[in-house]
Formats: structure tokens, sequence, C-alpha cells
């Protein structure tokens, strides 16, 4: 993160409540600073620690702080799973019979008729500030994770959410004598049923709640909600005054949880908001160090400060993974967008894409950890919708991992879905050169994904290994022509990914049998499908031929580094033929997301100033104010005909890995400084990014010239690296601990 400044208006407001002593903070270029506060959810300030979140905004006249956690799901069976044709095989009967409205009406139809399962918010803290005058400041700390607001009065309030727990803080300083402080349930059910009308289809009432009781007593409230089943969860609010100093502490638990709110509560109270905030700070002080980068581009450097930031409120190595919004769910009554489910057909792998390069493994953790905890529940479906051994994960899931009532049931339902999440166990592997875990982890998840892959695919007269039937998301939706009867190059390249990586690790356990047989596998499938220019296609005969959102295609090239510029020029060319097609159809039906995404294609194919472009791009036109992706065109430029505005987090993440890509690359295993930054980047800096083999890199270029080059070696073993200097090969053999000083 760049070195710190602080707007003059913002100094003086911010301070002028500053008579008593206050929590220390770290102001910086990137902070998000403000004049007001906002006046809807999806704008507001976000604060997260994975487990809990709010979101800091103003509703009319009220502060309100949108409280959230991230185990609060209603789990409900779904409805297509209940009943018969649950299988792979009857779906294959309407596609080869040609009349596939059965299937819609069993998948789909459901889907979008019932509310449930799907995400559910937890309540609204709100304080009456009508007579505190208009908000002159606020601002987002991002390295303390803190918001400040001050209001005309000279009231101001500090809010945090502890880095560990499930406890949140508003310290208000020159607050009024009396607080109107409320909690604000989600209305789960109509105060007047006869009032309730037409619901539609995202309200949270469809879910059937009985509405849960809010009680107040002293100086505390409480409210607990009853879920489906037996699930439950409770928020609590507290709060102490001293002198003119207000300090409130805020808490949600589930039944998922253990703990209780108001325990959580009366004992954040008993201990104080400031010893809580020194853990907090330490916390992020450690996290920000893990590694820094600084470029000169000022909108791409303040977007990429805040998606890291983002990424450490959301991710932890003993947290549920980063779903659609993570802590962050709808605060509009309303289901959130998709239900907020884990998609895992891009967005979950998008979002921990910067994890490895970015030196944040720990953080990574969660989402590996969660998928190894889930293996019986993605083997009860393999089983039941494939009707095969091993592992497919469903491509949407819900806390628990087990299938949605997915509408698309060619991606919702992916035969390949489970190789794209493997692949985060292999590049868990490759960046930490962990043994262990791939002895424990990463080739016991992979060798289930292959085995079912193996049983799923079958071998043509001629030999070649392929899917009687194969998709690619989300090439034309749900409709029967969806499904390719030849093997789309996304189905292709997960399949050569899942061999291939099964094949390494197997070697490189000793278990030589194993990796001849993946290896062997592995020989069986076809090459890429290209068209007439040699880029990738879709499936063989039906080329990338219009803009579309979802480069699925074109996966053989990243994130799966299947073809890669530095494998030679043959591979080069069909990246270039594959990247100038994408321009060519244009960004039409794009969302933000696929801007990201283009960033980290450009990036590996050495294009500095289009990678830089497509994070310009993604930055200033597909972001709302806090930064949160909002799928479509917010300037409604013409960059995309999408301009809705539904707030999902795996562009935001991409785009950060798409920065780091620029910065460095070691996906063949040989490690590469600035191989893709724009020719006018002139001075460049990172510090600690992450390579392949568990090699951490600082570099730095002044005036062009690269001044700087260090590597320090984490594990030890063999070292490859260009010289930056004449492009020549270095090679070393380096100790666990060693530093290396190439420039």
């Amino acid at each position: 993160m760049k070195s710190p400044f602080f707007p003059l208006l913002a100094t003086v407001l911010l301070t002028a409540a500053a008579g008593c002593s206050s929590l220390k903070t770290d102001p910086t270029e990137s902070d998000l600073v403000f004049t007001d506060l906002a006046s809807v959810w999806d704008e507001a300030m976000p604060l997260g620690n994975a487990t809990v979140g709010a979101l800091v905004w103003q509703k009319e006249d009220h502060l309100r702080l949108s409280l959230d956690r991230i185990d609060l799901w209603d789990l409900r069976p779904a409805e297509t799973h209940i009943g018969d044709h649950f299988s792979f095989e009857w779906v294959k009967e309407h596609i080869k019979s040609g009349d596939y409205a059965p299937v819609l009406e069993k998948f789909d139809r459901p889907a979008n008729k019932y509310p449930a399962p799907s995400k559910i918010p937890g309540a609204g803290l709100e304080i009456n500030t009508a007579d505190w005058g208009t908000v002159k400041a606020s601002r987002l700390f991002l390295r303390n994770a803190l918001c400040e607001v001050l209001w005309e009065n000279g009231t101001r309030l500090q809010t945090f959410i502890p880095a560990e727990g499930s406890v949140g803080w508003l310290v208000f300083d020159h607050a009024p004598a009396s607080l109107d402080i409320q909690l604000v349930p989600p209305e789960y059910q109509a105060a007047d049923p006869a009032q309730s009308g037409d619901l539609g289809a995202s309200s949270l009432q469809l879910l059937g709640y009985e509405q849960g009781p809010v009680q107040k007593e002293g100086n505390t409230i409480t409210y607990h909600q009853c879920g489906y089943g037996d699930f439950f969860y409770d928020v609590a609010i507290g709060w102490k005054r001293t002198g003119n100093r207000l300090a409130c502490a805020w808490s949600v638990t589930s039944s998922r949880s253990g703990k209780e709110a108001v325990k959580e509560v009366e004992e954040a109270l008993n201990q104080g908001f400031r010893k809580a905030y020194k853990g907090h700070t330490a916390y992020w002080n450690a996290f920000w160090n893990e590694s820094v980068v600084e470029v000169p581009d000022t909108l791409i450097q303040h977007q990429y400060d805040k998606e890291i930031y983002k990424f450490g409120s959301t991710a932890r190595s003993d947290s549920y993974p980063i779903s659609l919004q993570s802590v962050w769910t709808a605060d509009n009554g309303k289901l959130p967008p998709w239900k907020g489910d884990y998609h895992h057909d891009l967005n979950t792998q998008l979002s921990y894409w910067p994890a490895y390069s970015g030196n944040r493994l720990q953080e990574g953790l969660g989402y590996l950890n969660t998928l190894w905890s889930q293996r019986d529940a993605y083997r009860e479906f393999t089983r039941k919708y494939f009707g095969k051994d091993g592992i497919a994960v469903p491509g949407v899931c819900t806390l628990d991992g087990h299938a949605m009532g997915s509408n698309w049931v060619m991606y919702g339902f992916s035969a390949t879905t489970s190789a794209w999440l493997a692949q985060h166990f292999y590049l868990h592997w490759k960046y930490s050169a962990d043994a262990a875990f791939l002895k424990d982890r990463a080739y016991p998840f992979l060798k289930e994904v292959a085995l079912f892959l193996e049983q799923q695919t079958i071998v043509r007269p001629n030999g070649v290994r392929t899917f009687e039937y194969s998709a690619s998301p989300e090439i034309n939706n749900n409709r029967i022509d969806a499904w390719f009867s030849n093997i789309t190059n996304y189905d292709l390249a997960l399949t050569r990914f899942a061999f291939s990586a099964a094949s390494e690790m197997a070697d490189s356990l000793g278990l030589a049998d194993e990796a001849k047989h993946w290896k062997s596998l592995f020989g069986q499938l076809p090459y890429y499908a290209l068209d007439e220019d040699g880029g990738l296609s879709i499936a063989p005969d039906y080329p990338y031929s219009h803009s579309h959102r979802h480069f699925s295609h074109a996966l053989a090239i990243h994130p799966l580094g299947l073809l890669d510029a530095g494998h030679g020029p043959e591979e080069k060319r069909i990246i270039d033929a594959t990247l100038a097609n994408l321009h060519r159809h244009g960004s039409t039906w794009w969302t933000g997301y696929s801007f990201s995404w283009l960033a980290n294609l450009e990036a590996r194919a050495g294009h500095g100033e289009e990678a830089a472009e497509a994070l310009r791009t993604f930055a200033s036109c597909f972001c709302l104010r806090n930064s949160f992706h909002a799928n479509g065109d917010q300037t409604k430029s013409g960059k995309s005909r999408y301009t809705y505005r539904p707030f999902t987090l795996e562009g935001n993440f991409a785009y950060a890995a798409g920065l780091q890509e620029m910065l460095l690359q070691s996906q063949d295993g040989i490690i590469r400084v600035f191989p893709a930054i724009p020719s006018d980047w002139k001075d460049v800096k990172f510090n600690r990014l992450r390579a392949i083999g568990a090699f951490l890199v600082s570099a730095g270029m002044k005036g062009g010239e690269i001044t700087s080059l260090t590597v320090f070696s984490e594990k030890g073993g063999r070292l490859r690296i260009l010289s930056p200097k004449d492009g020549q090969l270095i090679e070393k053999e380096t100790v666990p601990g060693e530093t290396i000083q190439i420039i």
C-alpha cells in the first residue's frame, strides 16, 4: 500500500472531535473517503472478518449497520432433488430425444419458484441521527479495517469488527446524552398478513418463518430468529457510557456456532474496545505485511488496495469460503442475488486467485479446508446424480456442500467443476512446497476427482477419450444446444489438467504406477479445438463467434496454464489468436469479472498495456463507489449492454490477481519479474510476492531500470529465475531460509 496521504478536508473534519483519546488510525491514499455516508446498502462502507460482517450507511435519518454472518443459511432440501429423475442418465435421455422440456421442468422451474436453500440476512443496527446534522466526513481506513464518521454536531463514530470472533464495535465520541439505538430484524413475516400482497419471487417472507422477537432490557437488545428446521440465529447489542463516550458492542451467532450472542457482547464490554482494537490492529498489520505492491497508475493501485482489504475481510483459514457476497448479504428486504450461494462455475475459483502469488496462502486455506471437509456430500451427489465413484462437486452449492436447486443443469451439475476446484489444492501445494499437504490433502482430493473423470469419460473406437455430452459455461444458456456431442475446450482443459496434475503429484510421492496410469489417460485425450485463425474454439466446429461474459473456452490459458507463451511459438500463436478473437467480438455482453479475467489472460500473454487497460475499465466502469463489483457497466458508457448492479465479489478478487500476474509469474516453474507491465510504468516495486516453489520475491524498478531483485527461499530447492537484465536463465540450489540477491 502506498504512503499515507490525508486530504485536508477530511483531516479538519475528522480531527475536530479529537479532544478525547481516539483509536489510532493509519490513513492511506487508497482509503474510501467521502463527505457523506452512502444512502444505499450496496455502496456502504464494508467491515468484516470472514465470520461476521457489517455495512455502514445511512438509511433516511438513521445511521444503519447491516449485520451479517457467513453461516446464516436456510438449508432445506432443494426441490430439484425430491422425487424421481435426479440423474444424468435421465437428462441424457431427453437430450437424445430432443424433448428437453421435462429437464427444464425438473431442474429450472423449482430453482426459480422456491426461495430456499438460500443465504439469509442478519439484522440492522440503527441509531436515529436526525438531530445530529448532516454527515461531514466518512472514511474507511483500509490499513486498520476501521470506519470513521463525523456529524455536523461534532459526534464522531469509530466502528470496527475485530479480526477474529463474532463481535463488532461502535465507539461514539461527543455522543448526545440519549441515543436511540434500535435492532431492526429482517421482515420475515408481514406485521399484518392481510397487507402482504404480492410478495414477489425474492421476498424474505416466502421463507415462511415466524417473525422472531426483539427484546430490550436496560442497555441490551436481543433478537432471536428461528429458521428452517432446528436452525436459529441470535443478534445482541449492548452499550456502556463513560462521560461523553458511548461504546456499543454487537454480535451475531447461530445454532451452528456454539456461541451465544448476548454472552459475546457481555464479555466484549467487560474487556473493552481498546483491548479488542489492539489485537485487531496486530492482525491487520501482519496481513498487510504479507506482501506489498506499488504501481504508478493511481486508479489501479487504489482499486488493488481495496481488493486486498476485502480479501482480508472475507478470508480466513478457519472460515467458510467466500460466497457470492460473503458477509455482506443484501440488506433490501429480499433474498440475495442468486441466493448468495457458492457458484463453482467461476465465482469461488476467481475469488481465491490472489491468494497464491499474493502470499496469502493461510487465508486461502478456508476454501480448501471446507472443500476437504465436505467430501462426503460430494461423493453422495456423485453417486446419486452420475452413478459413479470419486468426486464431482456440484457447480452450485449450499453452505454444507450440497447441490442447490440449480437451474442451467449443464453447469450446475457439470462433470468437470471438481477439476477446477482441485486446481486450488494443486496451486497451494506448488506455491507452498508443502510435502505434507501434497500427501494428506492435495493428491487424495485430486485423485478422487481424476477417478470420477476416468469413469465419466468414454473411449471412442479410435482410442480417443471424451465425454458423451459436454458443455461450456455459459454458452447457449440453458437451452438444449448448450449440450455438445463433441468435447468442449472447457471440459477438455479441465480433464487434461486433472490427469496431468494427478500424474505429477503421484510421481512426486513416489507412486510410479499411479503416475503412469494418470499419464496414460492424459495421452488418450484430444488436443484443443482451434478456429480458422488458430485460436481456441468453444468446441470442434463451434468457434467463439459472439461476445460472451464467460471465457470458459480459454481456461487452458488461464488459470490452468496448460497453454503458455513460455512453451514456444506455437502455443504463443494460439494464445494471441484467442485474445484477438475476444477483442474482435468485443465486450458487448461482458460483465465486470470478464475484464478482471481478461487482465489475467493478457498478463499471461505478456501484454502489459492491454492488461492495465482491462483493470482500468473494471475499476472505473464496473464498481460502485465503495469498490464493490456490480456486474454491469455503471457508467452506461457502452462497455457492456449489462447495466444492472447485482453485487458479487469474484470480479474484485480476480482484479487483484490480474495486477499480481503483471508483476510476477512462475506458472511453468521459471520466475519472471515484471513480465507484463505497460511501457510507461517506470517506477514499480513489490515485496514478498510468492512464486511456485515457495520462493518469496521482491523487486524494484526506478526510471525503467531494475534496481533490486531478491528471492527468499522458504523451503529450499532449485531456484529458476530469468534475469531481467539479459533474459538469461539463472539456476541455483537453495537451502531453507536463504536469501538470494539477484540485483
